[in-house]
């Protein structure tokens, strides 16, 4: 007796599986939404993913548009003088680096 909601499995070869995923590869989709889209399921495309030897990691993700490096220009005071310096670094997830010159 079948289930009416129940989708039925289907079988792929080797070489359909190494065609999914590197249409995965090219994606810019999560696994997740790969999985949708294809109509598989996610346990299901890492069990075989690792099976063929490939990572079972997701994707890592997109960068950020954040600057690596905010160049402040010259710290200091002219004449020679050492100005005080205090420079607060939010790191995220609570921890605050501080750091204080002078």
């Amino acid at each position: 007796m079948s289930h009416p909601t129940l989708t039925p499995r289907k079988h792929r070869s080797p070489g359909q599986w190494a065609e999914l995923f590197a249409r995965f590869e090219q994606s810019a989709l999560s696994v997740s939404a790969f999985c949708a889209r294809e109509s598989i399921s996610v346990a299901n495309f890492y069990r075989q993913r690792g099976l063929r030897g490939g990572s079972v990691c997701a994707k890592p993700p997109a960068p950020q548009s954040q600057p690596g490096f905010v160049d402040l220009g010259m710290i200091g005071a002219a004449g020679g003088e050492r100005a005080r310096l205090e420079l607060k670094i939010d790191l995220g997830e609570g921890l605050v680096l501080h750091l204080v010159r002078g």
